[in-house]
């Protein structure tokens, strides 16, 4: 039987509805500006609602802070027979003791495996992102998570507790973390890709890491993180605009080359600072990359040369199954563009690519 879902645009038209007969919900109030009181008020009708199984809940760019949140997460720590929740909080003002009661309340929902949670803008820090990771640790059946920490303020202690926590998740399959523009260093993407390393049901992750203060050693150390996640088959990269240079593109692939069941590789380094012997150190990697079908390398503005191409060219053309291939690189005119199409030949000549786009800006 197909539950019918039940749309709400208005704050009293959802408190004044059936709440009990509620099973799947989706309520829009996005800059409705709602407060704490308001936030706390549709935390406790969603109390109620103890048969919900599905919610999307959409409160962006509103005016909720640290109580609103909390008190939401109460509410919803009542909801026992949640299994699917979208929560869109971003562009409000909860900071690190609303990101820690929202998911204290979260971590109540015995039920939920599969959680979407927006909390960019929202002046998150270190606390509050340990918080975050403390609670969201105790829902056990998580088997699909997003979340969305963009534009916050959280550092290396952060990130490293929120590894550390999404280590617990003991069933988690797909993730996709977002935590772009943050100050995020070595440390902290080292300590994120040892808690990664210990999903060991991992097998689709999507991590966004542009913007960060990332150099040699997090990169290195993320990418060994990574390596232990035994069952990732697809995985999506970016790690744009950070400082991981010649050793951290090297240390980056030799790290990937051991993720033995990787067949989809997405895989963004714009504004890194690589050079010749980066590039060449990664096509040296990714030729290690024995199950890789499926590679998409965004290599802009990396000071590469034809001697890095070249390297970089010789490494993927011993990628034995590799059939799908797009490499983004920047071309300027002190270069010798033949050089590239020589790259190109040598892929094509082995007749296993069956698709290789080149974008030569």
């Amino acid at each position: 039987m197909i539950q019918q879902i039940k749309y709400y645009s208005r704050l009293e038209e959802f408190l004044s509805s059936s709440l009990l007969s509620h099973q799947v919900l989706h309520i829009d109030l996005s800059k409705k500006e709602i407060d704490d009181e308001g936030a706390s008020g549709l935390g406790s009708g969603l109390a109620k609602c103890i048969n919900l199984s599905n919610l999307t809940l959409k409160i962006q760019r509103n005016k909720i802070g640290d109580e609103g949140a909390s008190g939401l997460g109460s509410g919803l720590a009542k909801c026992i027979n949640l299994s699917n929740l979208q929560l869109y909080l971003n562009s409000n003002e909860i900071g690190d003791e609303g990101a820690s009661g929202l998911a204290s309340g979260l971590s109540k929902c015995i039920n939920l495996s599969n959680l979407t949670l927006w909390l960019s803008y929202n002046e998150i820090g270190d606390e509050g992102a340990s918080g975050l990771g403390s609670g969201l640790a105790k829902c056990i059946n998580l088997s699909n998570f997003q979340l969305n920490l963009d534009y916050n303020q959280i550092g290396d202690e952060g990130a490293s507790g929120l590894g550390s926590d999404l280590a617990k998740c003991i069933n988690l399959s797909n993730l996709t973390l977002k935590i772009q523009r943050n100050k995020i260093g070595d440390e902290g993407a080292s300590g994120l890709g040892s808690g990664l390393a210990k999903c060991i049901n991992l097998s689709n992750l999507q991590l966004y890491l542009n913007f960060n203060q990332i150099g040699v050693m997090g990169a290195s150390g993320l990418a060994s993180g990574l390596s232990k996640c035994i069952n990732l088959s697809n995985l999506q990269l970016n790690l744009d605009f950070n400082q991981i240079g010649v050793m951290g593109a090297s240390g980056l692939a030799s790290g990937l080359s051991k993720c033995i069941n990787l067949s989809n590789l997405q895989l963004n380094l714009d504004e890194n600072k690589i050079g010749d012997e980066g590039a060449s150190g990664l096509g040296s990697g990714l030729a290690k990359c024995i199950n890789l079908s499926n590679l998409t390398l965004s290599l802009y503005s990396n000071e590469i040369g034809d001697e890095g191409v070249s390297g970089l060219g010789s490494g993927l053309a011993k990628c034995i199954n590799l059939s799908n291939l797009t490499l983004y690189l920047l071309i300027d005119s002190q270069m010798n563009i033949l050089q590239i199409f020589k790259v190109i030949n040598k892929c094509l000549k082995l007749k296993r690519l069956v698709v290789f786009k080149k974008i030569l800006l």
